[in-house]
């Protein structure tokens, strides 16, 4: 049967618009959330070193609700997990506009962890799009979903021109229209039809146990290329607006190189899906990867705005290519039974990896160096063992077929 012909896909569409949606208007808090929160933090800390602090307890709230967000939809569906997630994001956006207004730099900081309910939730989008789609159709469902925050890439920092100064308190007009996205956004889970999964019969396979499946080959480089995609892009991207303000450009230069790195991040999308069918999940994987050391170059060759344009487009390009990728990979070897196991798990070593990234950000920018130039391209200098990590692991399982028939 033809992919246009097919009832699955037909449904898996209308879910990849909706899909679409929520990543594109929800999505929008993510790079305005990551566009202030280290400048905010900055403003609130009691330590300069501390700054990144509010985006290191966004990726741990996501990191810490990976795996019951992933049973929740396992048990009830996708729906019920994705609202929680929109809640939690206003709750975040909420406490985060009183710890602006009071001052608290500790409030703001728990703020950031129930953003983290959301960032967690946006991760399995492209799971969603992946649950009513044909083989052929899901690596194409699983990036025009991340395409959909093609949009949020231009809403999300001009959100930010617009209301971080619009108050008294810089910052809060940001936090509260945070909060109304996601109490707006809500609803349009309510358009989803991904069936519940069927609750195992008794006496029949739930499938591998995760220690099992993290030692499946690919499953265990896809995991690793994930995560080294996802956190050396955070590693950068969050210390990106203070090297930018740092080097004695403004608050809108800074919105302006974030929207051009989540414009890098989610535009190749829309063919992605292709290129991976056409040359290999693993392949898309390995130019991703080259693409994130490419970025890394750019960053240390000099400390021109143009510099910080090219440097953090590279960075969302790579990502790109790496993550999904990565996702293709993972979601090819995966059963019904093992879905909602497996992607917790990957979404907890994921966020792991991006936790201790967001960490190490703000102190090798701000307490490495000495100075903002030195302490940017710390930040730069520390992709390198990671990408050698990833690339090896890639390596590894290409050479794995033609080792077994030696």
């Amino acid at each position: 049967m033809s992919e246009q012909n097919s009832p699955s896909d037909t449904l898996a569409k209308q879910n990849v618009l909706v899909l679409v949606a929520a990543q594109a208007v929800m999505g929008a808090q993510m790079p305005m959330i990551f566009t202030i929160a280290g400048l905010a933090g900055q403003s609130l800390a009691p330590n300069a070193c501390w700054a990144t602090l509010p985006i290191s307890f966004a990726v741990i709230g996501s990191m810490l609700t990976a795996t019951p967000l992933s049973a929740i939809m396992q048990r009830y569906g996708r729906r019920v997990g994705f609202a929680i997630g929109a809640l939690g994001g206003a709750a975040g956006g909420a406490i985060g506009a009183y710890g602006l207004l009071t001052q608290n730099f500790w409030l703001f900081v728990i703020a950031a962890l129930f953003t983290g309910i959301y960032m967690s939730a946006q991760g399995f989008y492209r799971f969603a799009a992946a649950d009513t789609a044909s083989d052929s159709f899901r690596p194409k469902a699983i990036s025009w979903v991340m395409a959909g925050g093609l949009l949020s890439a231009v809403v999300g920092p001009q959100l930010v021109k617009v209301t971080a100064d619009a108050m008294v308190v810089p910052f809060l007009g940001t936090y509260l229209a945070v909060m109304a996205l996601n109490l707006g956004g809500i609803f349009l889970f309510a358009l989803l039809k991904i069936p519940k999964p069927k609750p195992p019969i008794f006496g029949e396979s739930t499938g591998r146990t995760r220690s099992q499946m993290i030692r499946t080959p690919r499953i265990a480089v896809a995991m690793i290329c994930a995560t080294v995609s996802y956190a050396l892009m955070n590693l950068v991207m969050t210390s990106s607006p203070l090297a930018v303000v740092g080097c004695g450009f403004t608050k809108g230069n800074a919105a302006d190189v974030v929207t051009a790195h989540v414009l890098a991040m989610y535009a190749p999308s829309f063919f992605t899906g292709h290129l991976i069918a056409r040359f290999g999940a693993e392949k898309i994987v390995a130019v991703g990867l080259t693409i994130l050391a490419g970025a890394g170059a750019v960053a240390m060759s000099g400390f021109e705005l143009t510099n910080f344009f090219v440097s953090l487009a590279l960075l969302g390009l790579g990502w790109n290519f790496g993550f999904i990728g990565a996702t293709t990979m993972l979601t090819a070897e995966q059963t019904p039974a093992e879905k909602g196991r497996l992607q917790g798990l990957n979404d907890l070593v994921v966020f792991g990896g991006v936790t201790m990234a967001s960490f190490s950000s703000g102190g090798l920018m701000n307490c490495a160096g000495g100075t903002v130039h030195a302490g940017w391209q710390m930040v730069n200098l520390a992709m390198l063992p990671f990408l050698v990590l990833a690339g090896g692991a890639l390596i590894w399982l290409a050479l794995r077929p033609a080792a077994r028939q030696a």
